[in-house]
């Protein structure tokens, strides 16, 4: 059965990811889309959710919008019976993701929280490596332009926004897939513009019961190429996992090849979850992590920042 989609919010992300991997899977039909500026040709495009909802037929509706919007739009779609592919991060709370992964449950239809970097070509088999060996200490870092990859998205700063914990929490969802153990807060500095109700850098120390040093590393304004990657210290010599998940190196040599392929394997996951009767996959824990930075973070002020 084809799954008749609508496209919630067409900016970037849509236009880069979501679009090109829907029209690539024989799963779906891309029925209709809701924006209030962006749309895609050929498809009927409404303003907003509500009247997508009322005017068109569909199974299923993937989220893209900014996520302080998101939680009223998933509530507004399951309770209509439809299946939800959330964006990251899956809401701007933990609270209210658990909220709609129990009405999904409730009302049988499937929530997916799609953690992205979850699905890089190498996750694999960077986890597989990591897991024949002894790990001495892993660190993530994550440093992008904010101007290249988020221009003029002034709500990336606002009150309860995530500024730089919104690439940053791709690289906490990866942690968490990569390591076997929970792993916990010792102590972190946020960078806040004075301008700004988000930080635009962070530095964070965490461990597990093993007391592993794990670090995570994030920046906005890091000039040039970006950096999206996890090195890894072991008995078996150094891991880097590079470009959000997609290439694993060990000692300096690639071994992975694989295509990134990252948004298809998100859609081939939701169509599954929804051949599955409705299953719900909404994990929080990226996003505990997060809440757990802005409540334990020491916040430093810095410069101004503008677009």
């Amino acid at each position: 059965m084809t799954i008749r989609l609508g496209l919630v919010g067409v900016g970037k992300i849509a236009h880069d990811q979501h679009i090109p991997a829907i029209k690539a899977s024989p799963a779906y039909e891309l029925v209709c889309t809701a924006s209030r500026q962006g749309s895609v040709e050929g498809v009927p495009a409404y303003t907003s959710i509500e009247a997508m909802l009322d005017g068109e037929q569909v199974d299923a509706v993937a989220l893209c919008q900014p996520p302080h919007v998101r939680y009223d739009a998933a509530k507004l779609a399951i309770e209509a019976g439809k299946h939800v592919f959330l964006e990251k991060p899956p809401g701007t709370t933990q609270a209210e993701v658990v909220a709609l992964a129990d009405l999904a449950r409730e009302r049988g239809v499937t929530l997916f929280a799609s953690w992205h970097s979850r699905y890089g070509a190498a996750m694999d088999a960077a986890r597989d490596w990591l897991a024949a060996t002894t790990v001495h200490g892993i660190q993530a870092v994550w440093k992008e332009d904010v101007r290249v990859w988020h221009p003029g998205q002034e709500w990336l700063w606002e009150q309860g926004a995530l500024g730089v914990f919104d690439p940053g929490i791709n690289a906490l969802s990866v942690l968490t897939a990569l390591l076997p153990r929970p792993f916990f807060l010792r102590e972190a500095v946020l960078e806040y513009p004075a301008n700004r109700h988000a930080p635009i850098a962070a530095d964070l120390a965490y461990t597990d019961a093993t007391g592993l040093p794990i670090g995570a590393t994030f920046d906005f304004r890091q000039p040039g190429p970006h950096n999206w990657d996890v090195h890894a210290q072991t008995e078996a010599g150094t891991m880097l996992l590079a470009k959000g998940g997609n290439e694993l190196w060990v000692d300096g040599e690639l071994k992975t090849t694989e295509p990134e392929a990252e948004y298809r394997g998100l859609y081939a996951r939701f169509a599954a979850l929804i051949g599955d009767g409705g299953a719900v996959d909404a994990d929080t824990v990226p996003l505990a992590h997060v809440a757990d930075a802005f409540m334990k973070g020491r916040r430093v002020t810095v410069e101004d920042f503008h677009y």
